[in-house]
């Protein structure tokens, strides 16, 4: 169970830490706002059952150990009489100034903003918010203690609520206090909230590390005690700060379950971090450190010459004990600490250190980004979208009304969200809520909204056809043409009859029965199309492509049965009617010498659905039918633009040499990834163009390369034995 930290605070606990405390505090001010809000808040209790009082003095006790100012301690007192009480903002300004009163208004309007909603009014308040944060980020910081507070106490809340609270804040104010660099706050917050949403895993989590607490402590002793024994015989400017820790839970969590790792593997399970004065120093301690362990390939980070987004800045490097335990070294500076621990905070905790162009400046410019961005846009409600996925680009991360976290692929829909609960729910489903309103079956969902299904109470209820070109995931496409193919069989075999007469008139070709079964028998060789109607419903329930297999009929037909039976309507066909062959191996139908070339965004390969887009000037462009610029055409339907997409097909012999296929590989840093990879690549016998290595900020490495083959078959068989090299976490196809 994590620590809540529930101790009561006071006024007197403020005044006595403040005096400790070698920054100016103006004690009168703060004595002054504390009485106010006693006396606006008399007769408030919260759910625990003790005054109200007792949170904002806990919100400004925060807020004082993160070094914030007199002013933002006074609006922490105050942040909730506007809201709460008969007090006004001009009351507030009255008493205690412009700053003061800004402050108590921009928090006040911050708790008014539903988070996962995209209503207008919300949108326009959530603007609003920005501003002031842009204008001065110490609203954000006030919030974000508030919140720390109540996460604290939320023990007192119904179970629905703390569900509720605890999604909330990791999905939005986790992100924003690591965007903003408060590394204190973010972690504990992500563990409060992490111990409500998924109690059972943060128990077994737990559970492993106290079962070796005594060992993990006498560890992590020991190797402080070496490391400082070592430092005795340098010259430093001052003595050198060794501090040592365990990950959080948290961060734990995501390594062990996000990154399908046992706890064993994580080499940053344990921590000691060094503090120095100097930039130089920190360089000379790395040496020393790896003088004394030894490295951990591939695991050294230098976030000093390049730091991370947020404004971080330490030296990491993971290396082995003589007890055979891995463990990492982290390195800084007090500034750099300050930073790390503090972020934004640091400006108030540490001002006489921060020197030149603070960090705060960098760490909220993200704001002002997101906000110059709307500048151009007509749709305020596009404003919260954004947001949502600025603070958590990393993770797209769905939630079930009930609180469940489900991760899907970029782009997914609430179809793909509807099978991954499971099957009979996509099955049955009717409709999807996204955020309590209702959205459309297309609609692609984003990190942090909450999906509710709607389902049928018919049994009976199935899947429509047209969503194998709506969802995203296979194991939905999967189940969907299962279920067709188990119970639709005389749907499928009509659906599929009717796709190969009207393919057949679009090609201009006459099949009898009896020759599209002699096709099918020796050309096709379907092992599962024992008949016609096994054929015909294999098309209907989606296993075979029309768009794949009509240009094998076509060609079969005009070699076998057209020139023999119907000569003048063969040559018709063949000279007049018959569509142009590119150098490429790509049929267009009803153009002739122009230029075709294959589409970068999607690279199809043969045997794919494709389309051709006619570029006035630059020929034809195929594209694959699943491309999302063919998608978005179909979806406006704009008669001018579906004017210029043509029919394409790929021919019966396609090169391979000439079809490029682009793949990307997300893989631990090791030392034989490249000599692994290669190896499987070679095996395959497909011709390399272009083979390139380069380093994530997580520390892992991405492959991307370009590889010939001949078919979507060919290029999944390469990626499916990719998939199994040890240090390759996953190998996908890619467009670049």
């Amino acid at each position: 169970m994590p620590d809540f930290h529930n101790e009561t605070y006071t006024i007197d606990m403020i005044i006595a830490k403040i005096l400790t405390d070698d920054r100016q505090y103006d004690i009168s001010k703060l004595i002054a706002a504390y009485e106010y809000a006693a006396q606006c808040h008399e007769g408030q209790v919260r759910s625990s059952g003790e005054p109200y009082i007792i949170h904002p003095v806990a919100v400004a006790y925060i807020l004082l150990e993160l070094g914030m100012d007199t002013d933002t301690l006074c609006a922490a007192l105050l942040h909730d009489v506007v809201e709460d009480t008969p007090a006004t903002r001009e009351d507030v300004q009255k008493r205690f100034g412009h700053d003061v009163a800004m402050l108590v208004d921009g928090v006040t309007k911050l708790a008014k903003v539903p988070t996962f909603s995209k209503e207008q009014q919300q949108a326009e308040n959530v603007m609003k918010i920005l501003l002031a944060m842009s204008q001065d980020i110490r609203v954000m910081i006030i919030k974000l203690a508030d919140r720390l507070h109540n996460m604290r106490t939320l023990q007192y809340r119904p179970p629905h609520k703390q569900h509720n609270t605890a999604f909330e804040t990791m999905n939005v104010y986790a992100p924003i206090a690591h965007r903003l660099g408060i590394t204190s706050v973010q972690e504990e917050l992500e563990d409060l909230s992490f111990y409500y949403l998924d109690p059972y895993a943060y128990a077994e989590i737990e559970s492993l590390l106290d079962n070796n607490k005594e060992e993990r402590e006498a560890f992590i002793e020991s190797i402080k005690s070496r490391i400082a024994e070592r430092f005795r015989s340098l010259d430093f400017v001052t003595p050198p700060q060794i501090d040592g820790r365990v990950k959080s839970i948290y961060g734990i969590y995501k390594k062990v379950y996000s990154q399908h790792k046992s706890i064993d593997e994580i080499y940053d399970k344990y921590a000691v971090r060094v503090i120095v004065t100097t930039v130089n120093e920190c360089y000379s301690v790395l040496g020393l450190v790896h003088d004394m362990f030894r490295p951990i390939p591939n695991r050294f980070k230098d976030y000093i010459a390049n730091p991370k987004q947020n404004g971080y800045q330490s030296l990491h490097t993971s290396v082995l004990g003589k007890e055979g335990i891995p463990f990492e070294v982290q390195i800084r500076t007090w500034e750099m600490h300050a930073n790390a621990e503090y972020g934004v905070a640091a400006h108030w905790k540490y001002k006489e250190r921060i020197q030149g162009k603070t960090v705060m400046d960098s760490r909220i410019a993200w704001i002002r980004q997101v906000l110059e961005t709307q500048q151009a846009s007509d749709d305020p409600e596009e404003l919260v979208a954004t947001i949502k996925n600025d603070i958590a680009p990393e993770d797209i991360v769905v939630m079930t009304p009930r609180g469940d976290s489900i991760s899907l692929p970029v782009d997914s829909t609430v179809i793909d969200f509807a099978y991954h609960i499971h099957t009979q729910i996509g099955h049955r489903m009717t409709g999807a809520k996204v955020d309590g309103r209702i959205v459309p079956l297309t609609y692609k969902l984003n990190t942090g909204e909450v999906c509710e299904i709607l389902t049928s109470k018919d049994p009976a209820k199935g899947p429509n056809r047209n969503w194998l070109d709506i969802v995203k995931t296979n194991e939905a496409r999967a189940k969907i043409r299962s279920w067709f193919k188990r119970e639709r069989r005389p749907e499928n075999i009509a659906a599929g009859r009717a796709g190969i007469e009207r393919e057949s008139k679009r090609m201009h070709i006459m099949l009898t029965p009896e020759q599209l079964q002699t096709i099918v028998k020796e050309d096709l060789r379907q092992p599962n199309c024992e008949s016609l109607d096994d054929f015909y419903a294999a098309i209907g329930y989606g296993g075979l492509s029309l768009t794949k297999i009509m240009p094998r009929i076509r060609e079969y037909y005009l070699k076998r049965f057209a020139a023999a039976e119907q000569p003048s309507v063969a040559e018709t066909v063949t000279e007049v009617q018959r569509p142009e062959k590119s150098s490429t191996g790509i049929i267009v139908d009803g153009i002739g010498n122009m230029e075709v070339k294959l589409a970068r965004c999607c690279s199809p390969l043969p045997g794919e659905p494709i389309i051709g887009f006619t570029t006035m000037g630059h020929g034809i462009t195929i594209h694959k039918q699943q491309c999302r610029k063919y998608t978005e055409a179909l979806k406006h339907g704009d008669p001018e633009d579906m004017s210029r997409w043509v029919p394409a097909s790929w021919a019966s012999n396609v090169p391979a040499a000439e079809m490029k296929a682009n793949i990307e590989l997300l893989c631990v840093n090791s030392m034989n990834l490249l000599h692994d990879v290669s190896q499987v690549i070679g095996e395959a016998h497909l011709p390399v163009s272009n083979f390139n290595l380069h380093m994530k900020k997580s520390g892992n490495a991405m492959i991307q390369a370009t590889v010939a083959v001949s078919s979507p078959e060919q290029l999944d068989t390469l990626l499916n034995r990719l998939r199994t090299v040890h240090d390759v976490i996953s190998a996908d196809r890619a467009a670049y």
